[in-house]
């Protein structure tokens, strides 16, 4: 492995049954990096996560993680990184600090009560210490959650959709946590299919139905489709939206509120349908980047469920 990459991997695929979950899936994840792995829900993100810290085996393909083989050493790995699955899965019958300690055994760290109460301090949670996990709200779960993940000081974080169902304000806090942990060299691999979490990560890849269909540094995302955007604003939008959802010259619209984004990959074709639509002088065209959203959707709309016509 490359010493600028904590995860090398190369044609990972995993089948469960008929079903190809991850297929021949490829990964590099530079040291340090807050890397997204984007993907509607059900694409195989978390299968892809779990061959990773070595909870299930690959059936193709090899790599490492933090230097060890993910076939031979998963022991390895899951001493090495912290992982944080989708659902909550501490003691809520526990105090956030018996929580803390119980992780803290598993690890068998030298100095527990030290590094539990340095956990405790780090992300906020000392004057909570005592309170019953189970009566936590969403956004302290989430805290407790990451501190157990980072009580034995790990090199990588992965992180499975952690901010499904908390608040905004829990989501702003638990990122600032992330760059915090990143600008101190953590890696972080975090899967999201939130658009806002996406512009916070340095590179992204994208899955759908088990392939990942792109991947690279996050503001190169568009540039690599070769996507162009118009913003389009007016009166009667809805009408406007469909009339162009139709016209062959445009790949796809999405819409913002009262605002329109036309995109496609053909810049000549979309720039004819724009100036026709400002010639007609009822709505206001003009041409932005395309951005991560707009690439997304389309990435998204191209690809094919692999599971369509399996059998249950």
């Amino acid at each position: 492995m490359s010493d600028a990459f904590a995860i090398t991997v190369r044609g990972i695929t995993k089948r469960f049954g008929a079903r190809t979950v991850v297929d021949h899936f490829d990964m590099d994840v530079p040291k340090g990096a807050i890397y997204g792995f984007l993907g509607p829900n059900g694409s195989g993100k978390t299968t892809t996560i779990r061959i990773l810290c070595g909870l299930l085996t690959a059936d193709e393909g090899d790599g490492t993680c933090l230097g060890f083989d993910i076939r031979r050493e998963p022991l390895k790995i899951k001493e090495n990184v912290g992982y944080m699955t989708q659902r909550f899965s501490l003691y809520e019958d526990l105090t956030i600090r018996e929580n803390l300690d119980f992780v803290a055994r598993m690890y068998r760290m030298p100095g527990r009560r030290a590094a539990v109460d340095a956990a405790l301090a780090d992300l906020g949670l000392s004057d909570r210490a005592g309170q019953l996990a189970g009566t936590l709200s969403g956004g302290w779960k989430q805290r407790l959650a990451l501190a157990a993940c980072m009580l034995h000081k790990p090199a990588l974080l992965l992180l499975d959709e952690p901010t499904a169902g908390v608040d905004p304000k829990a989501r702003r806090d638990f990122w600032d946590e992330i760059r915090r942990l990143s600008a101190a060299g953590v890696t972080v691999l975090v899967s999201t299919h939130y658009m806002d979490e996406a512009v916070q990560c340095d590179f992204i890849a994208y899955i759908a139905y088990g392939k990942k269909l792109i991947s690279g540094a996050a503001q190169d995302i568009p540039a690599m489709i070769g996507l162009h955007t118009w913003r389009v604003q007016g009166p009667e939008i809805g009408a406007l939206e469909e009339e162009l959802r139709a016209n062959p010259g445009v790949g796809q619209v999405a819409r913002f509120g009262a605002v329109l984004h036309v995109s496609g990959t053909d810049a000549g074709a979309l720039e004819a349908v724009a100036r026709a639509g400002m010639a007609r002088g009822l709505h206001r065209w003009q041409k932005k980047e395309a951005e991560l959203e707009e690439a997304f959707i389309y990435l998204m709309a191209g690809a094919s469920d692999n599971f369509a016509g399996a059998a249950p």
